[in-house]
């Protein structure tokens, strides 16, 4: 787990509060040091809310929460221009989007305008008002979260906007001793303060430390051979998967796995990436840019298995 004093002190604040989630912790702080977004994928009560709020609480950074909804509109979200009839003229009314965190809730619950204005922030960094665009502050961050099992009223994401996101974790439920730790917390009903830790200087501090990170010249082979046989896994050996694979991931999937890796090996206080670290993150990075064919649905195979089988068989240096 994390070495580095800076991560180490939020990571302990963040588990005053949150039991167990240890992966879903260190992945959310691994796109909080990288500036990637994530889309957080589990049934309602799992923390999920919670453990972004509590991360958030830990940074001294604004947080705002959106809860989507089939009624919500563009303007909800990134905000719209008000005229005032004193002046006659228009004023913008920044819209929660102008936040350094912004948590999404239930994401998919929004129609597609929704979801479209949400492109522009998650890319570009900035919204467009009224023909004037306004830069988002770094960090910004988008942490949204959907339900996998719950489709009616659902609306679900584009590919495109999928495709932004840097992460998709899979959150699980507690073990028995974990939950038994959940209850004895939280059966007061009081919630349990956290210390804030880190300022946006540190976290963009350490970015550039991660940046600047050694990633081995076998090791970049290594990440785009394993990007590459999700698009072609016929020429990486696995002829079996390409009835499987309808599209694979894109370039900016091999973008995201070399920063996720670098981040990976800086919470563990090394200078340096290691095959391991790439194969750690390989799964969050991968699992929802690997779109699969209606004979995968039919066979019952999942994108994770699709990508385990893809580590197995692409030889690590």
């Amino acid at each position: 787990m994390a070495t580095h004093p800076l991560t180490t002190d939020i990571l302990d604040q963040v588990s005053q509060r949150v039991v167990g989630q240890q992966a879903m912790v260190e992945r959310l702080l691994i796109a909080l040091l990288t500036g990637g977004h994530v889309l957080l994928e589990g049934v309602p009560g799992l923390a999920k809310t919670l453990t972004v709020r509590t991360l958030a609480e830990t940074v001294r950074t604004s947080f705002s929460r959106i809860q989507f909804t089939p009624d919500l509109l563009p303007a909800d979200v990134i905000g719209t221009q008000v005229f005032d009839q004193a002046t006659g003229t228009f004023s913008v009314k920044a819209g929660p989007i102008f936040a350094n965190i912004v948590l999404a809730d239930e994401i998919n619950r929004a129609p597609a305008k929704v979801q479209a204005a949400l492109l522009e922030a998650m890319q570009e960094k900035q919204v467009t008002i009224g023909g004037t665009s306004f830069v988002l502050e770094e960090p910004f961050l988008v942490l949204a979260t959907q339900n996998p099992i719950e489709q009616e009223g659902t609306y679900p994401l584009p590919e495109a906007q999928v495709d932004r996101f840097m992460l998709k974790l899979r959150v699980g439920y507690p073990t028995r001793d974990e939950e038994r730790e959940i209850m004895r917390r939280m059966a007061g009903g009081e919630t349990i303060p956290v210390k804030t830790v880190a300022d946006p200087e540190q976290l963009l501090a350490a970015r550039k430390e991660i940046a600047a990170l050694h990633l081995d010249d076998r090791l970049v082979d290594y990440i785009v051979d394993l990007v590459h046989a999700t698009r072609s896994p016929a020429e990486a050996g696995l002829a079996d998967l390409a009835p499987l694979v309808e599209y694979g991931a894109s370039p900016r999937a091999t973008i995201a796995l070399a920063q996720a890796a670098r981040a990976h090996a800086y919470l563990r206080g090394r200078e340096f990436v290691s095959p391991d670290d790439i194969k750690a993150m390989a799964p969050d990075v991968l699992r929802h840019r690997v779109l699969l064919t209606f004979e995968a649905e039919a066979e019952n195979v999942s994108s994770d298995a699709v990508i385990a089988r893809i580590l197995e068989r692409v030889a690590a240096p």
